[in-house]
């Protein structure tokens, strides 16, 4: 009698610590490992690559999701390459996961052709609406939703930064790979009829490889009074201190969407904070998880942006950058 008396006190004891733990706990002990493929346009070397996952990682946490307890994670880091990114999305597809995160505008349209079934959250995508022929930014519609980049009107802005930091700039050549990002080439076809105030001409740079590239930037540096800008794109972003040492070898006053260009040697970087967009992004994982329609989620535009100026490259090319501008610079690198 006793013995059963301790028995049926240790087995309330043990079904009251069951009853304490969080509900959130059990319910993912019970439920099934989720899986979430992840298309990269960076490296896995790529150090501005690990902080953008770091930070989509940290918004999961927040959230209750953690790799290897309730989530599984399926990389494919496609280091700028198209057909790597192509090849990657068929492979993320392949493993039939329950959502898929596109990193940029050429993983997002090389999943949507894989897939109009498994839900897409994309994180820095250009003009999504275009790029992706979404319905709207309030309401998407299909299986894709996420979190943008930037507007092409954003290019104003950088022609604007440039003529600020060096008046007697002319021309700024747009560097784009017309495979991952043909958009940008309508974009620069528009100034012909709506030239920017400033009276700089914007002249298109397209390239499919770095070989290439250094060939325009070296043609165009030719004739005085040129830049560069250096918008969203797979070669900028996994190039970008080959490209801040071209810039200066030629002399060119160069502007980045990227705030890592200017770390890497770049003149100036202007653009919305992409570990910020990321983290975000884990928002919208959570809530299609928890059963939300990707085609009901509005997308998000950015909210922090981030300036950054580097002296010792303006003084490499010749650039005493104008205090007014310092001033407005959240990092000024020396």
């Amino acid at each position: 009698m006793k013995r059963n008396l301790m028995q049926r006190r240790e087995f309330i004891t043990l079904l009251g610590g069951a009853a304490a733990w969080p509900l959130t706990a059990r319910a993912q002990q019970s439920g099934r490992l989720r899986r979430l493929g992840i298309l990269m346009t960076n490296s896995e070397s790529d150090p501005e690559g690990q902080a953008r996952i770091g930070a989509f990682r940290q918004g999961l946490q927040e959230l209750g999701w953690t790799e290897g307890r309730n989530l599984l994670f399926e990389y494919r880091w496609t280091g700028g390459s198209m057909d790597r990114i192509r090849s990657g999305a068929a492979e993320l597809v392949a493993l039939a996961p329950d959502i898929l995160l596109a990193n940029g505008a050429a993983a997002l349209v090389a999943l949507q052709q894989a897939t109009r079934s498994i839900p897409i959250v994309f994180a820095l995508a250009v003009d999504p609406v275009t790029t992706a022929n979404l319905a709207s930014m309030a309401r998407p519609g299909g299986n894709v939703t996420g979190f943008s980049f930037i507007d092409l009107p954003m290019i104003g802005k950088w022609m604007d930064l440039l003529k600020q930091v060096s008046p007697g700039i002319k021309r700024a050549a747009l560097v784009f790979d017309p495979r991952a990002t043909p958009f940008y080439q309508a974009y620069v076809r528009s100034f012909e009829t709506a030239p920017h105030p400033s009276g700089m001409e914007l002249k298109a740079a397209p390239h499919q490889d770095m070989a290439e590239l250094e060939s325009l930037i070296a043609a165009f540096a030719r004739e005085p009074g040129g830049s560069l800008i250096l918008p969203p794109g797979p070669l900028t972003i996994v190039h970008s201190q080959t490209i801040a040492r071209w810039a200066e070898q030629h002399k060119l006053p160069a502007i980045s969407v990227y705030r890592r260009f200017a770390r890497d040697g770049g003149l100036m970087s202007y653009g919305p904070d992409t570990a910020d967009i990321f983290r975000r992004s884990a928002s919208y994982v959570d809530r299609i998880l928890k059963g939300a329609n990707p085609a009901e989620l509005p997308v998000q535009a950015p909210v922090k942006f981030e300036f950054a100026i580097n002296l010792k490259a303006a003084k490499a090319i010749g650039i005493d950058v104008p205090p007014m501008l310092l001033a407005l610079a959240d990092e000024a690198i020396e």
